[in-house]
C-alpha cells in the first residue's frame, strides 16, 4: 500500500472486498467532500457528541485490551480536539465495548480507574466528558448494550433527556460504531486513523470520513465560529 503526505494519491483498500479499487482516489478530495457534508449538518450547542474510545481517543492495542492506565496513550491531537468540542456540543459521552472485563483480563474497577484518569487529564486540558458508558459483555452473551446494539445510547438518553439523536454525531473507527449510530438516527463519522481504509458499499451507515478526531474538530471550529 502506497502512503505519503496528504497531497499524495493513495490507493484505498476496499474493506468490503479486501481488494484495491482500480482507480486512484485522492485523499484530499475525500476529506474535502466530508467537510462539505459536515458543514451542512448545522451542528450547534444543542447537539450531542458520541465518541468511541479505543482507536478514536486512545491508541488501540491490536489483539489486546487497554487494561490499566499505563497502557492508555492518547492519539495525537485528541486532548485539543475534545477541548474544542467542549465549546460546541451540549453533551459529550463515550460509548465503548470492553469485553476484556468478561474475559477476565480486567475488572470493572480497573476500567473505572482508567475513566477517572481520562476525565482528570481531559479536564486539565480544558475539555470535558459528561459520561462514560461501556459494555463488558462477550458477543455470545447476547446483551443489548454491545455495539452495534443501541443499549448504551438509550442509557445516555435516559440520563440526559435533552439528547436528540437527530442532532447527535457518532464518531468511531469500526463499522459497528457506525451501525450503532445509525440505529439511533445519528450522523456518523468514520475515522480511518491513516489506515487508508474505506467502505464504499456502506454509505448506508457512514456519512463522512476523517483521518483522525482532530481533523473533525478543526472543521467544526472553522465552520461554527
Amino acid at each position: 500500500m502506497f502512503s505519503g503526505n496528504l497531497n499524495s494519491l493513495y490507493y484505498l483498500i476496499d474493506c468490503d472486498t479486501n481488494k484495491f479499487p482500480t482507480e486512484q482516489l485522492n485523499v484530499n478530495n475525500m476529506q474535502a467532500e466530508s467537510v462539505k457534508i459536515v458543514s451542512n449538518w448545522g451542528i450547534g450547542k444543542d447537539w450531542t457528541l458520541f465518541l468511541d474510545r479505543d482507536g478514536v481517543i486512545n491508541q488501540r492495542i491490536i489483539d489486546h485490551y487497554v487494561c490499566k492506565w499505563d497502557e492508555f496513550h492518547y492519539i495525537e491531537g485528541v486532548l485539543q480536539a475534545i477541548r474544542k468540542f467542549s465549546s460546541i456540543f451540549r453533551n459529550i459521552v463515550v460509548v465503548t465495548n470492553q469485553r476484556g472485563i468478561n474475559r477476565g483480563l480486567m475488572t470493572h474497577q480497573d476500567l473505572s480507574e482508567i475513566f477517572d484518569k481520562m476525565r482528570q487529564s481531559i479536564e486539565k486540558a480544558g475539555g470535558r466528558i459528561d459520561q462514560f458508558y461501556y459494555c463488558p459483555h462477550l458477543v455470545e452473551e447476547g446483551c443489548n448494550c454491545r455495539k452495534p446494539k443501541i443499549g448504551m445510547g438509550l442509557q445516555a438518553k435516559k440520563e440526559f433527556p435533552n439528547i436528540d439523536f437527530k442532532k447527535s454525531v457518532m464518531v468511531g473507527d469500526m463499522i459497528t460504531d457506525m451501525e450503532f449510530g445509525k440505529g439511533l438516527g445519528m450522523k456518523t463519522i468514520y475515522l480511518t486513523n491513516h489506515r487508508n481504509t474505506y467502505y464504499p458499499n456502506r454509505s448506508d451507515v457512514i456519512d463522512a470520513y476523517f483521518s483522525q478526531l482532530s481533523d473533525f474538530a478543526n472543521v467544526l471550529m472553522e465552520d461554527t465560529w
